[in-house]
């Protein structure tokens, strides 16, 4: 069986850390960024677990 090609797709948008968490960054923080307030933008600039739900179907797709 030959081997399965990751999704560049997913592997580019989420990361797995160590202890096998997915970090994902925040939307809206590509353009419009005058209206928003330096704080709103340093919140967007952080990094997100996925939720459970979301890691399971992500785990499937990634080897696809």
């Amino acid at each position: 069986m030959p081997k399965l090609k990751t999704s560049s797709s997913i592997s580019k948008r989420f990361k797995i850390t160590r202890r096998k968490k997915m970090v994902r960054h925040k939307a809206h923080r590509s353009h419009l960024l005058e209206k928003k307030s330096p704080k709103r933008k340093h919140n967007l600039s952080k990094t997100v677990t996925v939720n459970n739900c979301d890691k399971k179907r992500l785990m499937l797709k990634i080897n696809n």
